[in-house]
């Protein structure tokens, strides 16, 4: 029961106000109970050498019962004059120290809001309490999603800076090359062959890459874009892309071979983007691929989805990469990326088209030398979902 009147502020809000009433109450009993009696006697001994003085004259006429009314009144007057001013001084402490700790919460957000305003991102609100035994109320709970809030905000700032900075990064050397090339042209150290130009187109063609990299990674985070779903043939989807990379494979001497499970059902997916996913994972394999390795498309059935698997035999993934491999611009080989054209967001847009498509993607090897999987799956379309949707498209 404590537990629960802890966590809700409006029942300590309600025990706040009967607590200042009681201790008010308390105090004023107690102050009667010291300044009744003294106040009485002392009003008593008055009317006593008031009497003595009217037994020394014969002829004084005075209302004995009036004027002990008189007396008792004043002096009950007195005692709760003194004693409301006690317990109103009593109350009024106790409610500070009540009102302070209900609203200390929100005085905290405000400074801390004000901080965060200002640019100062890990800025957070002490907590009292333990969220997961259930001992915060509503204004603490408040407090911990504003530390929340500001925890992502802080991240969010984190990813912008180092956004700019990768971009920047990626820009440069392209950029250097191609000024580097004209430099050289325009001062004549340089010939003007047909080979110098080509040089310069593929810095250019680079540099045009990865800005289009760049502008389909804003687009996926941002979700700005439409799916077109429709139930497809999983057969003729991995048609498509071993007929898309067969020149590049031959020519690099990669074998690219498939193995598709019997009774694969149709899935649930938009064709350009899921093509696009196999185009980056498939592209990638072949780069990290060397001459006479293989690579293999491999797909299961999983209850409701199915799995596609890309399988080479190429440099392979160190454990302590693996989690990283799906942030934009993180490349486990910089050097050898960089020298390929890679625009190290390849990944990150793969795995944001996936989870557009309710799917999941993630990467495994066992370490470098030895190959590596990336896998990744999309809702299998029942028969149900194939006939409601050609009736739509009709």
């Amino acid at each position: 029961m404590f537990r629960y009147f802890r966590s809700h502020i409006g029942w300590k809000i309600f025990f706040s106000y009967i607590l200042v009433v009681s201790i008010g109450a308390i105090v004023l009993i107690t102050a009667s109970e010291f300044v009744t009696p003294r106040a009485f006697d002392r009003h008593l001994a008055a009317m006593s050498a008031a009497i003595a003085e009217m037994m020394n004259h014969e002829h004084s006429t005075v209302d004995l019962t009036q004027d002990l009314f008189n007396n008792f009144r004043a002096a009950m007057t007195e005692s709760l004059t003194l004693a409301g001013i006690a317990s109103l001084i009593v109350a009024i402490i106790v409610s500070i120290i009540v009102s302070r700790q209900v609203v200390a919460p929100i005085k905290a957000m405000m400074k801390a809001s004000r901080y965060i305003a200002n640019g100062h991102y890990d800025k957070r609100v002490f907590v009292k309490g333990n969220p997961e035994k259930g001992e915060l109320d509503e204004l603490e709970q408040l407090a911990v999603t504003f530390n929340q809030m500001a925890a992502t905000i802080e991240r969010s700032e984190n990813k912008r800076r180092q956004l700019i900075g990768d971009v920047a990064h990626e820009l440069r050397t392209p950029l250097t090359n191609i000024k580097g090339s004209l430099e050289g042209l325009i001062d004549g150290v340089i010939p003007p062959t047909t080979e110098s130009f080509h040089k310069i187109y593929r810095e250019a063609d680079r540099l045009q890459r990865i800005v289009a990299d760049l502008q389909e990674l804003s687009r996926v985070e941002a979700g700005a874009f439409e799916l077109d779903i429709q139930p497809l043939s999983v057969e003729v989807l991995i048609s498509d892309i071993r007929v898309h990379f067969e020149q590049q494979y031959k020519e690099k001497a990669v074998n690219l071979t498939t193995k598709i499970a019997d009774h694969i059902p149709k899935v649930l997916a938009d064709r350009d983007r899921i093509a696009q996913v196999f185009i980056n994972l498939v592209g990638n394999a072949l780069q990290y691929t060397s001459p006479g390795g293989t690579v293999t498309i491999q797909v299961t059935a999983l209850q409701d989805k199915v799995q596609f698997s890309i399988i080479d035999t190429g440099i392979g993934i160190a454990p302590e990469h693996l989690p990283m491999l799906f942030t934009r611009f993180y490349r486990v080989d910089k050097s050898r990326s960089r020298a390929s054209g890679g625009s190290g967001i390849g990944l990150t847009i793969a795995k944001h088209l996936v989870e557009a498509h309710h799917g999941k993607i993630r990467a495994e090897s066992e370490g470098t030398g030895k190959g590596s999987t990336f896998i990744f799956t999309i809702p299998a379309a029942s028969e149900i979902d194939d006939k409601v949707l050609q009736k739509l498209s009709t």
